[in-house]
């Protein structure tokens, strides 16, 4: 039977007491992410009254909706669709409309995007949308990661009470 020398002992009470550290700071890790969770801190961002007018040209589209947050605040950064090149967020502002890098989601509050205000613009479209068409639209938010919404086609002059209601 081989004799364990002091040395190897002592090796293995360090890997022994790494290991307790290390489990323990993941432990405490673990803990403090659940406070935070359960402080409101996350956002729950949930999208209602989403539609695309009916496009009157072929290359252009736009997109409204409103998304509703009962945690924290939460950054919408962009938009992807398959039916477009490129979608891009806009505001409009006293009637001139800017494009937008992003769109805050304050906690406990909403993001409208409706006509006369925040939009999406669906640029260079791969296919034009028709009434009565679903188009999947993917809203990619800082925290809240991808949200995939079907995103109705209505007649081009339609304009929900939901919105303007605000």
């Amino acid at each position: 039977m081989r004799r364990t020398s002091l040395k190897e002992v002592r090796v293995k009470k360090v890997h022994a007491l790494g290991a307790i550290v290390l489990a323990s700071g993941l432990a405490l890790t673990a803990c403090g992410s659940d406070s935070s969770d359960s402080s409101g801190d996350t956002p729950e961002v949930k999208i209602q009254g989403a539609f695309i007018p009916a496009p009157s040209s072929g290359d252009m589209a736009a997109g409204f909706f409103i998304a509703h947050n009962s945690g924290g605040a939460d950054t919408l950064e962009s938009v992807t669709s398959d039916i477009a090149g490129q979608v891009t967020l806009h505001s409009t502002k006293g009637g001139v409309m800017k494009e937008q890098e992003s769109f805050a989601v304050p906690a406990d509050g909403e993001l409208d995007f409706e006509r006369g205000g925040n939009h999406l613009m669906f640029e260079n479209l791969k296919r034009t949308p028709k009434e009565g068409d679903k188009v999947s639209v993917k809203l990619h938010f800082a925290k809240s990661g991808t949200v995939t919404v079907a995103f109705p086609v209505k007649a081009a002059t339609y304009n929900p009470t939901s919105h303007a209601s605000h």
